[in-house]
């Protein structure tokens, strides 16, 4: 989970969902501690229903004058999910924010009846499409659901990201285990990772939770953003 902070991380932003079937999971709001470009902030998640079988999946991450926000809705069908829209956009309104943290938003439209992705707003021409579709593409926020899932189940961390008009493929790996506060408690979480020649994301997750405890970036060996989950409800 952007080419804004959050989209390589996707973080970003920032997984959920056990391996039930979508059907049988709840609505959740998680707050995170933040900590993004050497600022100090704070991150919320929510999963929602939209009506039918679509439910939108947001993060928004606010601090120091800063503002930086993704969604995306999405398909479940089964065991199958598929993005149909989403947006990612940050600005940086007061302080040193306002230098660092370049305003910017851009609109994501998934059209599975044309088999076609296509971007617009603040987005450079070869990046508005449009891509072609596959089964089981994911854009980066489904794809940080589909990971907590997938791990649970015991699947390959795979997945073919199509977001920012292009295609990326993202494989994680097992990184060990360690303990972890969260909410005040000390729980066992297992590490998953993705790694290429400058970035890196790394999530915590924990039995029983439906979001990880903490969420990683890192860019050029250095922390970029850092989530640590406060509360679930």
């Amino acid at each position: 989970m952007f080419r804004s902070p959050f989209r390589s991380a996707a973080i970003a932003a920032v997984f959920a969902l056990a391996s039930a079937p979508l059907a049988a999971v709840e609505p959740f709001t998680a707050d995170y501690g933040a900590h993004y470009m050497g600022m100090q902030a704070n991150g919320r998640m929510t999963l929602a229903p939209e009506g039918g079988n679509r439910w939108k999946y947001s993060l928004e991450v606010t601090g120091a004058g800063a503002r930086l926000a993704q969604s995306t809705v999405f398909e479940a069908d089964g065991g199958q999910w598929r993005p149909l829209s989403g947006n990612d956009s940050q600005g940086g309104e007061s302080g040193l924010a306002a230098m660092l943290v370049k305003k910017r938003s851009v609109n994501a439209t998934y059209d599975w009846d044309s088999g076609q992705a296509t971007w617009d707003g603040d987005v450079k021409p070869d990046r508005r499409g449009p891509v072609k579709l596959q089964a089981g593409d994911l854009d980066g926020m489904l794809m940080n659901l589909a990971l907590v899932r997938d791990f649970k189940a015991g699947k390959p961390l795979n997945y073919r990201l199509v977001e920012d008009g292009r295609v990326k493929r993202q494989a994680f790996r097992p990184a060990g285990t360690e303990e972890i506060s969260v909410a005040g408690k000390t729980r066992k979480a297992t590490k998953v990772t993705w790694k290429d020649d400058d970035r890196s994301i790394t999530a915590w997750i924990v039995d029983g939770l439906p979001v990880p405890a903490r969420i990683l970036q890192q860019r050029d060996g250095r922390d970029h953003i850092d989530l640590q989950l406060k509360s679930l409800r």
